[in-house]
């Protein structure tokens, strides 16, 4: 749910955040026994420091040690760019009380043409001992992309991180493993405040506070920087499908988070046709017995359009879906480009359940809809003759406004907003079978909207002639998907309102796959073929829609509503049994029809074909009539 422009900044803090750390850890001592005999403890300062970390370059002009017991040519040898000793090494000789750089730049180019400069000011790190850090702070940072579709610029407010392990840090970024080794925490907490960013194409991203506890991953086989580089440059040469995706499968699986809390964060677009601002208040990520992602008070403005919602909540979700398609693609043979629509559903992370609250949305109205200028129905003014003032009136002349209490004045009033609104929601997924869930059920409850907003939609567009202003709907949907028999259960779709009443259905498809959810047109026709109808159950209660029908159809016909529920009992005790086949379900149809409309309460029919596998799509079509159909089916039908 959260904006990608706003992703790819949070990503950006994070991935700059580490570089800060990873310096500061470059030049922070840890002690060694063979130095207690060392010379006293000191501050030591150095120099035009610059560290290359794959395509980050870090600088640091000045960088001073307190409380170290190396000597300033000690502290040079192991931030020397050029040294072959490995980082985890270097850092186990360093000891210090506190490191302070006063400006930290971390440059990074790519992918592409892009490249970001991140400068850090006032970076402290405190209490390092063996290649820990109990504490690191920045006073702000300031961001700037020169180049690339997202160059833009922005600033940080205050960065805190507690608890470093920097060993672990270069570890995972510098040393290639298998991704099965144990995951090393890297970070107790991490604290972002005040980030602020815009791009050159009207963009602004917003982030109040950023929290981030126990982060940390396992080493992967091109080291994070190897993956990270690979997963930026996407599909392009020398990487290709295969190694895209094991690069990303690698990242996904190896990173570990404890817990995020996000808050304030907003979007704003200055489109031309009507700024857009999209807002969260806050959004949370856990793992362990509370594990789900939240996000509240979700905002969508733009002009007079205003869409909030409460909460939502992602239960249950997990990537190991995600995961192995990643893994089956880099095993392929050969290299393959892209991937397509039915890939894209593999990649899907199985999600356990949804939930949100509290949604409303405020339309327009229609006077507030864009509209063509006005045309000017005078005709020009003609030119005033030689030596004569002009006598027409100036084209922006108004009449005076009316005084108080003058009859002619005229009162406008705002029109009323309209409004859709929805108390509750909650949808379920069962396990996903080729990326397509093998059940789902739906609930909306107390969805309140316009009648209008219907018109036109087949059976529920009429209701506005009905007298309907406002629609108060609860729906439910359960189905189940069985890709072995290839049946689709409808357990339960339910539709009921208020003052108007309810529709249940249920019943089984046969010839149902997966492939029927993929959207191409070659498996939605397919269905015609192999498809087919094995049984419906159908319940109809009346809560006063049938009365609201019936008045407007006497009125239409200019009739008493008394002579026409009579013409409909007539019609259907011996219209429905003729047109059916005069059979004796026709006529137990016709029957409850009748008692039905005689008094409106509750009517149910239950209908099961007569052969196994059902009756063919293809031959509903094909029927010549309703009675060859029926010939087919068990039917039973009855009412209140």
């Amino acid at each position: 749910m959260i904006h990608p422009k706003a992703r790819s900044r949070l990503r950006s803090a994070l991935a700059a955040t580490c570089a800060l750390a990873y310096l500061t850890g470059m030049g922070l001592p840890a002690p060694l026994a063979a130095q207690e005999g060392a010379a006293a403890v000191q501050d030591v300062t150095v120099a035009d420091v610059m560290l290359p970390l794959g395509g980050t370059l870090l600088r640091a002009p000045k960088l001073t040690a307190s409380g170290t017991r190396l000597s300033k040519d000690e502290l040079a040898a192991i931030l020397k760019s050029d040294s072959t000793e490995p980082w985890e090494t270097r850092l186990a000789r360093l000891d210090a009380g506190s490191l302070t750089i006063p400006v930290l730049t971390s440059e990074h180019a790519g992918p592409g043409d892009d490249r970001q400069t991140v400068t850090y000011r006032d970076v402290v790190a405190r209490d390092v001992k063996s290649g820990r850090v109990r504490e690191l702070t920045a006073a702000g940072a300031t961001v700037s992309a020169a180049a690339g579709l997202n160059r833009g610029n922005g600033t940080y407010g205050q960065v805190r991180a507690t608890d470093l392990d920097l060993a672990a840090l270069s570890r995972l970024y510098t040393v290639p493993g298998d991704g099965k080794g144990p995951v090393q925490r890297v970070y107790g907490t991490i604290q972002v405040a005040d980030v602020i960013y815009s791009d050159a194409r009207g963009t602004t991203v917003k982030i109040a506070r950023l929290d981030g506890r126990d982060l940390g991953g396992r080493q992967v086989p091109d080291g994070w920087n190897g993956a990270f580089e690979i997963v930026a440059a996407g599909f392009q040469p020398p990487h290709d499908r295969r190694t895209f995706a094991a690069a990303a499968a690698d990242l996904i699986e190896a990173t570990a988070l404890g817990s995020l809390d996000l808050q304030g964060l907003s979007v704003s677009n200055a489109d031309p046709q009507g700024p857009v601002l999209f807002e969260i208040g806050r959004a949370t990520y856990a793992t362990g017995p509370d594990s789900g992602t939240v996000l509240e008070n979700i905002t969508v403005s733009r002009g007079s359009l205003r869409a909030h919602l409460g909460r939502l909540a992602l239960a249950n979700v997990s990537l190991a879906p995600t995961i192995a398609a990643l893994r089956s693609f880099a095993a392929e043979p050969e290299p393959r480009p892209g991937f397509s629509d039915a890939e894209m559903r593999r990649l899907t992370p199985a999600l356990g359940g949804l939930t949100l609250a509290d949604l409303s949305i405020d339309l327009p109205s229609d006077a507030e809809l864009p509209k063509p200028p006005p045309q000017d129905p005078r005709p020009a003014p003609r030119a005033a003759a030689p030596g004569k003032p002009s006598q027409a009136k100036p084209a922006d002349a108004r009449a005076p406004d009316p005084k108080p209490g003058d009859p002619l004045a005229v009162t406008i009033t705002a029109a009323p907003t309209r409004r859709v609104a929805l108390r509750e929601a909650a949808l379920s997924f069962g396990p996903p079978q080729d990326g397509v869930p093998s059940a789902s059920r739906l609930t909306l409850s107390g969805l309140s909207l316009p009648a209008d907003l219907v018109a036109g939609a087949p059976i529920v567009g009429a209701l506005p002639a009905y007298g309907y202003r406002d629609l108060d709907l609860d729906v439910v949907a359960d189905a189940a998907l069985d890709g072995k028999a290839r049946d689709l259960s409808l357990r339960d779709v339910t539709i009921s309102g208020r003052d108007i009443g309810t529709v249940r259905l249920a019943g089984t498809l046969g010839g149902i796959g997966p492939e029927l959810f993929s959207g191409t047109l070659p498996a939605t026709t397919m269905v015609m073929f192999t498809g087919s109808a094995k049984s419906l159950d159908l319940t109809i209660e009346n809560a006063g829609l049938f009365e609201r029908f019936l008045a407007a159809q006497s009125k239409d016909l200019s009739l008493k509503p008394d002579e026409l529920r009579k013409e409909y009992v007539t019609a259907s005790l011996l219209g429905v049994p003729v047109i059916l086949g005069n059979t004796a379900a026709a006529k137990g149809i016709g029957a409850a029809m009748g008692q039905f409309v005689m008094k409106p309460g509750k009517l149910v029919l239950h209908a099961k074909s007569k052969e196994p596998a059902g009756i063919g799509f293809i031959d509903i079509g094909a029927a010549r009539s309703p009675a060859a159909l029926l010939d087919r089916i068990d039917v039973e039908a009855k009412a209140n």
